[in-house]
């Protein structure tokens, strides 16, 4: 039996997906997750083999998720499925250890289908993604993602500061940085940028 923990933070996808695979006679969904966190903390006291994980949660999101089990080395499997066809974060996710990332709208059977492969130690990754994953890198590093993050929330540089327990300085040099690798004219637009590109 293939043991599954579900972090979806829409209230019906998440009971869609676990109806689905509940049906399945060799997959067990042992629990479900509305927000990042509460996954993380599932992760570790059920400890599932495959997490199936949307990347745009609150608390954290389903790629901070997969870096998590990642550096506890937690003995499970990582499968992203995203409304997101961006390369560039498929580029993260699998920079994040995950092993599988579908599309919401691929075919539901996919799904079970990708559990199982997972499971077994392979990779499900969607074919055209895969390519776009490649053609742009992203410039950001891991800080400047972090505080342009938050400046697109609205957040003040001061904000971002003690937030992140950086100094007023710093943030400003790591959006200052942000914006120059990404061409844009102002934080707004380098968010903008980002998101579109998949890099936040």
């Amino acid at each position: 039996m293939i043991r599954v923990l579900l972090a979806e933070d829409q209230a019906m996808v998440r009971g869609a997906l676990s109806a689905l695979l509940n049906l399945e006679g060799d997959i067990e969904v042992l629990a479900t997750c509305a927000d990042g966190l509460s996954a993380w903390s599932d992760a570790q006291r059920l400890r599932p083999d495959v997490i199936v994980s949307d990347i745009e949660m609150p608390g954290l999101t389903g790629l901070e998720l997969a870096m998590r089990v990642q550096e506890h080395a937690l003995p499970c499997k990582l499968v992203i499925v995203t409304t997101f066809a961006r390369g560039g974060y498929l580029r993260r996710a699998l920079d994040a250890g995950v092993a599988g990332y579908l599309l919401k709208d691929a075919p539901a059977d996919q799904l079970a289908d990708a559990v199982r492969k997972v499971h077994r130690g392979g990779r499900v990754i969607d074919p055209q993604l895969a390519v776009e994953a490649w053609t742009e890198s992203d410039p950001l590093n891991e800080r400047e993602r972090q505080v342009l993050r938050l400046a697109g929330e609205g957040l003040s540089s001061a904000d971002i500061a003690a937030q992140l327990s950086l100094s007023h300085g710093t943030v400003r040099n790591y959006l200052s940085d942000a914006i120059g690798k990404l061409h844009a004219g102002n934080r707004v637009e380098a968010y903008r940028l980002a998101r579109q590109k998949g890099w936040l």
